[in-house]
């Protein structure tokens, strides 16, 4: 879509949200809203760009009769460069999930009960990452392990502001190796495990629509760790979507319906995921690194505790911050991803 029918469209959102009738239909209103914020940083800089091209045009024609023209000539023709270059950023294709909400998934993989270890120390640091950017976080479901760690657990992050969620987080996907003295190991090595995580834009309702006739549905009784039972009633559910062979379990609550409804919503992402990677060949390009298979050697990333050290492969990023890290401070590693992603557009945009 080129800039002229992006100042189209910005001026039909803006008639459609000044008409009442829409705001009677919520998720229509949301999804109108969420797109007019998309293009008012594109549309304000546009304009902003518009008028100090007027601006210097009057200027330089001033110019011959009042030097204090001149100058402001000069600034202006500093100052266009700069938002031209704006303008450009701002015009790259987005992803069309950046404004989603996630659902995670944390596995551990190789190295047993350690890898369960590492799992929940993942899952801490990115709910402790998601309480400094004010985001809210749910533990939809868990698999806890025997020492306090988790085989597989499941969180839901939302966000509160303009930013989606998936816009710093779709690139956590994949497996994650940590490199220290497991507590478990009595001689003092380093072990080294991985744990995997995968990441899902959250699905909403118009997003996915779900057959009742695809789902076959079965209900068991939870379990805790070491298989004791936790419950007396059948209240864990399996979902199986027929057509995809998708399966999903949940057995967090206690009640049968409001594990069906996580489980449902699990559910909805991944077909969510799957739809889109089927719709668009860009859109499994960008999930690709997400291995579905915890393999150390598949890594994207390596926790050093001996060494306090972080480093990403995909883009270099190397930091000696590593306990800061793990208690939530993880923008300078996603602004290091998200800045490699946008060179990699310009550069295809170029």
């Amino acid at each position: 879509m080129n800039l002229d029918e992006l100042l189209k469209e910005y001026s039909e959102l803006e008639l459609q949200l000044a008409d009442p009738a829409v705001h009677a239909d919520q998720s229509k209103a949301r999804t109108l809203g969420r797109r007019y914020s998309q293009l008012t940083p594109i549309v304000t800089t546009y304009r902003e760009l518009d008028s100090t091209r007027d601006d210097l045009t009057a200027a330089k024609e001033l110019a011959g009769e009042d030097e204090g023209f001149a100058a402001e000539a000069a600034e202006l023709e500093e100052r266009i460069p700069q938002l031209e270059e704006r303008l450009r950023h701002l015009l790259i294709p987005r992803d069309p999930n950046d404004d989603k909400d996630i659902i995670m998934e944390i596995k551990a993989g190789e190295g047993g009960e350690e890898s369960a270890l590492f799992a929940g120390d993942l899952l801490r640091m990115y709910l402790r990452y998601a309480e400094r950017l004010g985001w809210k976080t749910e533990v939809i479901d868990s698999q806890p392990s025997d020492l306090g760690g988790y085989k597989d657990v499941t969180v839901g992050i939302k966000a509160k502001g303009d930013e989606g969620v998936w816009s710093r987080l779709k690139y956590e996907g994949g497996v994650h190796r940590v490199q220290r003295v497991p507590v478990t190991e009595s001689q003092g090595r380093i072990h080294t495990s991985a744990a995997g995580v995968l990441v899902y834009p959250e699905a909403e309702d118009v997003d996915v629509q779900i057959d009742p006739n695809d789902l076959r549905i079965d209900v068991y009784r939870s379990s805790g760790p070491g298989g004791q039972s936790v419950n007396t009633t059948d209240s864990a559910v399996r979902i199986t979507h027929l057509p995809t062979g998708v399966v999903v379990s949940c057995q967090n609550e206690k009640s049968q319906l409001q594990n069906k409804e996580s489980a449902l919503r699990i559910l909805r992402a991944r077909l969510l995921v799957i739809a889109q990677e089927q719709a668009e060949a860009a859109a499994q390009a960008e999930r690709k690194s997400q291995v579905r298979t915890v393999d150390r050697s598949e890594r994207v990333r390596t926790y050093n505790f001996p060494e306090n050290r972080i480093s990403d492969h995909r883009v270099g990023f190397k930091a000696y911050n590593l306990d800061q890290v793990l208690d939530g401070e993880l923008n300078a590693v996603t602004q290091a991803l998200i800045d490699a992603e946008l060179a990699e557009k310009l550069a295809q945009h170029s």
